[in-house]
């Protein structure tokens, strides 16, 4: 998995995007995490689950189904999130799947239960140039560097080049049509 800190970095990424205001600060907060909730899964470790389990790490947390449930929800919760609910749904939705995409990316654990309950296979992107993350105990190390490396070349800064080429374009002035 990335580390915590960049699955936060698709929501931000898309309020940085966006004009100022058309996301609320709340549909933010619910939108990082929403974007950091499957990982809660490492209980799965504590109560003895398996990893390749449904239940376990990168399973059904990591799934199309649990991030449409988020979506639900926020739709739901539309009004105290500040936001229509096809907006709250949508944000709220794309963050909560940019994680198991996000984890398909990296180098190493199981894959991700993506389809999930319709099936149990555990898939990772054919290119796999994110580092992954080791856990809270190992994490300020040599190896949790050399992960938040990956993360900023293969995360961060595509995002950040994404985000300011987005704003540039947007500022552009338009040119008027030439009669033909």
């Amino acid at each position: 998995m990335p580390s915590a800190f960049t699955h936060a970095a698709i929501p931000l990424a898309l309020w940085c995007a966006s004009d100022r205001g058309r996301i609320s600060g709340r549909l933010l907060g619910a939108g990082v995490i929403a974007a950091m909730l499957p990982d809660a899964d490492v209980l799965a470790f504590a109560l003895h689950i398996p990893y390749a389990d449904s239940f376990g790490h990168r399973g059904a947390s990591h799934s199309i189904l649990f991030a449409a449930l988020l979506a639900f929800l926020a739709a739901l919760l539309h009004a105290r999130l500040r936001a229509g609910a096809v907006q709250a749904a949508a944000f709220v939705g794309l963050s909560a799947l940019s994680h198991p995409l996000l984890d398909a990316l990296t180098s190493g654990g199981l894959g991700v239960a993506l389809w999930w309950p319709w099936s149990g296979e555990r898939l990772f992107a054919p290119w796999r140039p994110i580092r992954v993350s080791p856990f809270a105990g190992q994490f300020f190390s040599a190896r949790g560097l050399a992960t938040v490396l990956s993360e900023l070349r293969w995360v961060w800064l595509p995002l950040a080049l994404a985000v300011i080429g987005w704003r540039l374009i947007q500022r552009a002035p338009a040119h008027p049509r030439n009669p033909a």
